[in-house]
């Protein structure tokens, strides 16, 4: 098989990165709308995309898998609905795999929070956990669609040796608390910040939050992701790096413009990640 070493994250931009690792290659959140688009996020409300996407969809390498965190136009969008092989399995909240479904997309997989997807290749395996997430606060997360985050464990001979965890839209909530308890040694958070502002309520992490996020799941490394692409994101990149830099993470923090490929940490075998608590000072 391949070498589980061999293991990236190469940004599209917004919330869509393509990882690969351990023979597998997962697309997450495939947003391909061009700069000036606007993406539909229900109740007759859209927002602009501001950027371009590092890629087209037709120069997608052959996937094993989609993680789609919640169905809104910015994480799943009518370019994707077209371009994608509708054989393709998504993992994904029960809510978007029913739609996904009357879609034509017969193998999206729909989860609850702790239920988990499994893929095998040869000696390599990679496993899905939907972890809990909130879109909003109050009574503006019923207009919401359900979101989930996802952990990523990808093992080579029975032994996970790359733990990913990606936030997906959600602000901090006590429900996000069990996460570090079930899955600790994470090694690389991947986090949606922009601070999105919708019917003037915050509904995906700003700067102070993300730093916050840091300290309650504590990764090895982090990427931040979502944050520069659409217009009702409120809260840009340098407010996180402000508040990284405050509380003494910066060494934790890797920034991916898109286009870029980060390579990933994978664990030498038998060897267990130690690390020292991290948090603001």
């Amino acid at each position: 098989m391949p070498d589980p070493a061999d293991a990236t994250v190469f940004f599209v931009g917004n919330a869509t990165m393509i990882i690969r690792s351990h023979g597998f290659t997962v697309l997450t959140d495939p947003n391909f709308l061009h700069q000036g688009q606007r993406a539909h996020l229900g109740w007759g409300l859209s927002t602009r995309r501001r950027t371009e996407p590092a890629m087209e969809i037709t120069e997608l390498p052959p996937l094993d898998l989609v993680v789609l965190s919640h169905m809104h136009g910015d994480h799943w969008d009518r370019i994707a609905r077209k371009g994608l092989d509708k054989d393709l399995p998504i993992v994904t909240t029960r809510h978007a795999a029913a739609r996904l479904r009357r879609q034509g997309f017969v193998r999206a997989i729909g989860l609850e929070p702790w239920e988990y997807h499994h893929e095998r290749h040869g000696d390599g395996t990679l496993t899905v956990t939907a972890t809990p997430a909130r879109h909003a606060p109050g009574p503006v997360n019923s207009m919401m669609p359900p979101v989930m985050g996802s952990v990523l464990d990808f093992a080579h001979a029975g032994e996970v040796d790359l733990r990913l965890h990606i936030s997906g839209d959600t602000i901090m909530d006590e429900c996000l608390s069990e996460i570090p308890r079930r899955f600790p040694d994470i090694d690389v958070g991947i986090l949606h910040l922009g601070g999105t502002r919708i019917l003037g309520v915050t509904v995906t992490m700003d700067g102070a939050q993300g730093v916050e996020w840091l300290g309650l799941m504590q990764p090895e490394s982090a990427l931040p992701v979502h944050y520069d692409d659409y217009a009702a994101f409120a809260s840009p990149l340098k407010d996180f790096q402000q508040h990284v830099r405050r509380a003494g993470l910066s060494h934790m923090v890797h920034y991916l413009m898109r286009g870029e490929t980060y390579r990933l940490p994978v664990r030498k075998a038998g060897v267990r990640p130690h690390r020292p608590v991290v948090g603001p000072g």
